[in-house]
């Protein structure tokens, strides 16, 4: 099974950038999707966007488009979510997730397993 393991995160004024990091375990190897999500506080967990491994194809949600990019590192088995133009309402607990597949799902269902989550704190 894969494993995940996210770096990144922390306390950024709004307007300000932060990366994230989600590394696979290098015996993992495609077909698979790795999308990312995050959980406010009293919220139920949403999907941010999603990358495929082999083609690097994305997807986003409406509220972070233009402002969150998705790329990987097929070397080091990485995907990084990179976060412009933060705002307080992107303060949230980060999660990426594995998918054996092709298609970036929304679902967190179609999702095992996950990271272990970050911190990301914007402050206005």
């Amino acid at each position: 099974q894969a494993q995940l393991v996210e770096s990144g995160g922390g306390l950024v004024q709004a307007g300000g950038s932060l990366r994230l990091s989600c590394a696979a375990s290098a015996r993992t190897f495609p077909p698979y999707v790795i999308g990312w999500f995050r959980q406010a506080p009293g919220k139920e967990r949403e999907f941010v966007g999603g990358i495929n491994r082999s083609s690097g194809s994305t997807s986003y949600a409406d509220s972070v488009k233009g402002r969150f990019s998705i790329s990987r590192d097929n070397a080091k088995n990485t995907v990084h979510l990179q976060m412009n133009s933060l705002r307080p309402e992107d303060t949230a607990v980060y999660y990426c997730a594995f998918r054996w597949g092709s298609d970036v799902k929304s679902q967190t269902s179609f999702y095992n397993p996950w990271g272990q989550g970050t911190q990301v704190t914007v402050s206005s």
